[in-house]
């Protein structure tokens, strides 16, 4: 009778044991899920980029920008200091 209870004793804190256990694994599943997400999210960001940076508006933004070119016929006012 005695070793019945034991035994059932032994079952019932390993089951608190496991139900814990599966409480924390289920949080961490979670967070490495919004992780994913996020970093899916980055890489679509990135694809996004990379087209543009393909494009012509892009090198014409850059050139005007960071070189300082214009158009043969362009007119470029600039302000008086």
């Amino acid at each position: 009778m005695y070793l019945v209870l034991i035994i059932c004793g032994v079952i019932f804190y390993q089951k608190e044991n496991l139900d814990k256990k599966r409480i924390v694994y289920q949080e961490q599943k979670e967070e490495l899920q919004q992780e994913i997400d996020a970093e899916t999210e980055y890489a679509e960001e990135l694809e996004e980029r990379r087209a543009y940076v393909q494009t012509k508006k892009y090198v014409e933004e850059v050139a005007r920008e960071k070189l300082g070119l214009v158009y043969k016929d362009e007119i470029i006012f600039e302000p008086e200091k």
